[in-house]
């Protein structure tokens, strides 16, 4: 098949730094705070990667993704993970349609093809629906009656969940979770930015206008400017001891793998690129360390027992590496 990324020539890296810079301050008009959140967002992108954001409800994880879609050339699809949504309702279905020669089959595409796809609450879809959604998160295709289709590129699924309110709910398998480059935590606002939510929403207009900033060539462009960026062998190899400790830790049930080695250098990558440096140093692997790594670890009945999280395991192996 052809491939349907588009180009990255004549793209400049300074201008899509800058240009990155105004994505934030356009997001910033509908979000209030949650700045490390929208940074992690913006480093799976350059990482081209999936993220899982987990919080309770009404912390705006919608707004914010559909909101990064709009401030970007990438068309936006949303599902909404019901326990009798099945596979066909994500990746699409054949459907007969009536030619001049007679009835043909035609694949009908579903909402998992678009640039930015939105996967909310993915844990109350049922295991099988959830199982149609690690083609298009690994290989970036789909599927579907023998033939395959690529997705848009780029494509990210960004999927949403709810740690409390368990009831009707289906765990993500461990294989899919490893596929999620970053688990994302979105956290209460501040009594000051809560104070500004509650202004924004309840004064004037009711939708605040955003303005689109970067095109989908400059990311990919971007995408491949955070894989040119250097790391050194001294700081590549701490990453992999760190990775390679959580497998042997007394409290650690199951270690990361070394696709987790992999994303946490591609992590610091894009951390570098967004602070605007040509290196990665150690604090940009210190800033991704725990959304890289925090969902890729099962703690033991020591653990939990301690009252540790897998955040509290890993600024443990970080201090001791």
């Amino acid at each position: 098949m052809a491939d349907s990324r588009p180009s990255t020539a004549d793209v400049d890296p300074d201008e899509v730094q800058v240009k990155i810079g105004r994505v934030r301050e356009e997001i910033a008009k509908r979000i209030v705070g949650q700045t490390g959140v929208i940074d992690q967002i913006l480093a799976c992108v350059l990482c081209d990667g999936n993220a899982l954001l987990e919080s309770n409800p009404g912390l705006g994880k919608t707004s914010m993704v559909r909101t990064f879609a709009e401030v970007t050339d990438l068309s936006y699809s949303r599902i909404q993970n019901t326990p009798d949504l099945m596979p066909s309702d994500i990746t699409g279905t054949e459907i007969i349609r009536e030619t001049e020669s007679g009835r043909e089959f035609e694949f009908s595409r579903g909402p998992v093809f678009a640039n930015v796809v939105l996967a909310d609450e993915i844990n109350r879809a049922t295991p099988k629906t959830q199982a149609a959604l690690l083609e298009a998160m690994q290989e970036k295709q789909v599927t579907a009656a023998g033939e395959t289709y690529d997705l848009p590129r780029p494509f990210f699924l960004l999927a949403t969940q709810n740690p409390i309110d368990q009831g009707g709910t289906y765990p993500l398998p461990e294989a899919q979770v490893d596929r999620f480059l970053f688990k994302i935590l979105v956290d209460y606002p501040s009594f000051e930015e809560e104070v500004s939510i509650v202004d924004m929403y309840t004064k004037g207009a009711p939708t605040v206008e955003v303005e689109r900033v970067l095109s989908r060539e400059e990311i990919v462009a971007a995408q491949q400017f955070t894989r040119d960026i250097p790391i050194a062998d001294d700081i590549r190899d701490r990453v992999v001891r760190l990775v390679q400790s959580s497998r042997e830790r007394e409290n650690i049930q199951y270690g990361a793998s070394p696709r987790a080695s992999m994303g946490l250098v591609l992590a610091a990558k894009a951390h570098a690129f967004l602070r605007g440096e040509n290196y990665v140093s150690w604090d940009d692997v210190e800033s991704m360390a725990r959304p890289v790594l925090r969902h890729r670890l099962i703690l033991d009945f020591r653990a939990e027992r301690e009252g540790l999280t897998s955040d509290d395991v890993v600024e443990t192996l970080l201090g001791e590496v």
